[in-house]
């Protein structure tokens, strides 16, 4: 049972307790916002519970103090949190492995669990990119890549102004579409084969606004590879809501810090409260 008297993980509607195997929230750390060693601390204390995993982004923690990362870990792991790398290992990919070693190694006495990487950016033939998470399931530790679906902007909705009523001619699609989905679930599926343990979507493209969201994209590659196995980027509350409307409460997603109780109150419904009473019924407008 939980410590919070108006939050249980016990119902059938709810996630199970940590650790999580879906339903996973993720936070973003340092570098999306420079959260210092107390404001972490004050998350994890208040909000720890509904905290699965902390992510360190765009490099951030190759410029910080050895000594802060060690303590941000340690503290994480205290209150049952994984610690993420980001997407920073294909810059150390491309000097090949006998410094990705290294940098596995590293991460290891960092406190690390999880080493996510680009794999669109480092343009890696399959057989490699499957070496190196091999690799990295060897050294210890947890593999996450991260795919990215680039779509034609005229794939895109465009937002105009228009009387209510009002009839708008459709934009015509273009039937140019720059990545392939079905190869990109492909290699994701063979990524899992060799031992990547959650498939991360990058949300730039597909779902960075609700209002254009992919809807279809996003059915294919959860239908393909398992809600289970992968994690969305959501970088607002209304991609969030979306989500979760969508796929219940057990879909995995990484936001921002502040957004984490929100989307507690989505995931829960045994609050009291029902979702659109939490955001408010603008949020169901698209």
């Amino acid at each position: 049972m939980s410590v919070y008297g108006w939050k249980s993980f016990s119902e059938e509607e709810d996630r199970p307790e940590k650790p999580r195997k879906y339903g996973v929230t993720e936070v973003l750390g340092p570098h999306c916002s420079l959260l210092s060693h107390n404001l972490l601390e004050d998350i994890f204390e208040t909000m720890g519970q509904f905290v699965d995993g902390l992510k360190f982004t765009g490099g951030s923690h190759s410029l910080l103090p050895k000594t802060y990362i060690r303590e941000v870990t340690e503290m994480a792991h205290k209150h049952n949190i994984y610690v993420s790398t980001g997407d920073w290992a294909e810059h150390i990919l491309r000097k090949g492995p006998p410094a990705f070693k290294e940098y596995i190694e590293e991460c290891k006495q960092l406190g690390f669990d999880t080493i996510e990487f680009d794999v669109g950016s480092v343009g890696l033939p399959e057989e490699k990119l499957l070496r190196y998470v091999r690799l990295i399931k060897s050294g210890g530790l947890r593999a996450k890549p991260q795919f990215a679906v680039k779509i034609n902007k005229s794939d895109v909705p465009v937002n105009r102004d228009r009387a209510f009523g009002s009839y708008v001619i459709p934009a015509p699609r273009s039937s140019e579409f720059v990545e392939d989905v079905d190869l990109l679930i492909r290699r994701a599926e063979r990524c899992l084969e060799a031992g990547a343990d959650m498939i991360m979507i990058d949300a730039d493209d597909v779902c960075r606004q609700a209002d254009s969201v992919r809807a279809d994209i996003i059915a294919k590659i959860i239908g393909r590879l398992g809600l289970e196995r992968t994690m969305f980027e959501a970088s607002n509350s209304r991609t969030s809501e979306w989500f979760v409307k969508q796929y219940g409460p057990n879909v995995n997603l990484v936001v921002d810090h502040s957004q984490v109780m929100d989307l507690e109150c989505l995931r829960g419904r045994n609050l009291g409260k029902n979702h659109t009473s939490v955001l408010g019924s603008s949020y169901f407008s698209f």
